[in-house]
C-alpha cells in the first residue's frame, strides 16, 4: 500500500537550516507530484512547495520563497525540502502528500490522496 514517511524535523533557532525528507512507497514514484505541506497550531493545513513528477517544475508560496527549496530522488522514492533562514512563523508540522492524478502539474493546489504522519518543525530561540 500507499506509504509517505518523512523525517528530519527537529528544534531550530531562527536564522537556522532544516532538511525534511519523504521516503515513499507503494506507488510509481515518478508518475507522481509531490508536495509538502504544514499546519500551524490553530491555522489551516497549508501547501508550502510542490514538485512536478519529473522534478522540472517546482511552486511555491510566497512566505517561503528564496528560502525553501523542494527537490526529489526519483531513484531513491524520496522528495526533500531544503528550509534556510527559518523564522518562528515557519513553526509547524510538515506533511508529504501526493497528488492523486498521475502525470499532472498542478502548480500549488493538489489534489491530495495520500498524507505522511507529519514531521515536527520548531522555530526558535
Amino acid at each position: 500500500q500507499v506509504q509517505l514517511v518523512e523525517s528530519g524535523g527537529g528544534l531550530v533557532q531562527p536564522g537556522g537550516s532544516l532538511r525534511v525528507s519523504c521516503a515513499a512507497s507503494g506507488f510509481t514514484f515518478d508518475d507522481y507530484a509531490m508536495g509538502w505541506f504544514r499546519q500551524a497550531p490553530g491555522k489551516e493545513r497549508e501547501p508550502v512547495a510542490t514538485i512536478s513528477w519529473t522534478g522540472r517544475r517546482t511552486y511555491y508560496k510566497d512566505s517561503v520563497k528564496g528560502r525553501f527549496t523542494i527537490s526529489r530522488d526519483n531513484a531513491k522514492n524520496t522528495v526533500y525540502l531544503q528550509m534556510l533562514m527559518l523564522k518562528p512563523e515557519d513553526t509547524a508540522i510538515y506533511y508529504c502528500a501526493r497528488e492523486k492524478r498521475a502525470n499532472v502539474v498542478t502548480g500549488l493546489q493538489m489534489l491530495i490522496d495520500y498524507w505522511g504522519q507529519g514531521t515536527q518543525v520548531t522555530v526558535s530561540s
